[in-house]
């Protein structure tokens, strides 16, 4: 994750898109290609969406891609490691969702 970040950051610098990179741009943007991906689901079913044909595929490949660059630049400009976020996060919700409370079910932890 470290080497895309640098990776991300340089292509960024390199094209002095710095001044356009901030965390609320960023975020927008973010939100602008996980609506993308989702748009490649919409009016599938439930079945459709568990095997995209190869075309569409491709299409959530390059669309996935984009969000996880804006994630990891806005992260970065935030000085957030997106991986250690993630795994206190997961802490938080081994606590909020314990397996005996919410196996099987697909309830808020405020409604368990």
């Amino acid at each position: 994750m470290k080497e895309l970040t640098k990776k991300i950051r340089a292509f960024a610098q390199n094209r002095d898109w710095d001044q356009f990179h901030s965390p609320k741009n960023l975020a927008m943007a973010l939100s602008v290609e996980v609506a993308e991906v989702v748009e490649h689901f919409q009016w599938l079913t439930q079945e459709e969406s568990q095997q995209p044909d190869a075309d569409k595929m491709n299409k959530l490949r390059e669309e996935i891609g984009d969000v996880m660059i804006y994630l990891a630049r806005l992260a970065d400009r935030l000085g957030i490691d997106p991986v250690q976020a993630a795994e206190e996060k997961m802490r938080i919700n081994e606590k909020r969702y314990p397996v005996e409370k919410a196996k099987g079910l697909a309830t808020k932890y405020t409604e368990l």
